[in-house]
């Protein structure tokens, strides 16, 4: 869980016996009920890959509420939709799967998960069909499970779904920056 670098500034501030506790008494590598019913609940998380070369970045994703899905104690699931085409987050996990997310739920009563893990994008996947829109999916196998502290995540009113959310039934609404002069000859057009 910690590397040489952690330990230094664990030790320098006094917390080395607080994160080995936190460790201890908070992380685990397979997910539980509670795990997933947050997760589950929803409308976003964070993405954080690096490349091979240990390049980070990080990515908002979002859907409806259960498009990231507990499919097993060891697996978490969710769907690639259409965006901006840099494939910058599923780039990286293709040469590198090690990823950290983290989920958030703001308001009145504010909780923070992290999933440090592995991940792979698939293609052919068999559960691509039960998320309309979806063009992969990403298999995440977790190892380190743990809660962060709530303290200093805003409180901040939901109001809405994006308009933008793939919606089985019903056509992609394009977001107006695709049809721009500047972009609208190279975006490609959607799979049906």
């Amino acid at each position: 869980m910690y590397h040489d670098h952690n330990r230094q500034l664990q030790d320098r501030f006094g917390t080395r016996a607080l994160a080995d506790r936190l460790v201890q008494r908070l992380t685990r590598n397979q997910f539980n009920d509670s795990d997933r019913e947050f997760i589950e609940s929803l409308p976003f998380f964070f993405l954080a890959t690096a490349d091979a070369q240990g390049r980070p970045d990080c990515s908002f994703k979002g859907g409806a509420p259960g498009f990231a899905r507990v499919k097993a104690p060891d697996l978490l699931v969710f769907p690639d939709y259409d965006g901006n085409g840099m494939f910058k987050s599923l780039g990286n996990i293709s040469g590198n799967p090690h990823i950290g997310m983290l989920f958030i739920a703001l308001g009145a009563q504010p909780r923070r998960l992290r999933v440090n893990g592995r991940a792979r994008v698939v293609e052919d996947d068999p559960l691509l069909g039960g998320f309309p829109g979806a063009q992969l999916i990403i298999r995440v196998t977790p190892d380190f499970i743990f809660p962060n502290c709530p303290r200093y995540i805003p409180s901040v009113e939901f109001v809405g779904e994006s308009v933008y959310l793939p919606q089985a039934g019903r056509d992609p609404v394009e977001p107006a920056w695709k049809s721009r002069p500047e972009f609208s000859d190279v975006v490609p057009p959607r799979k049906a």
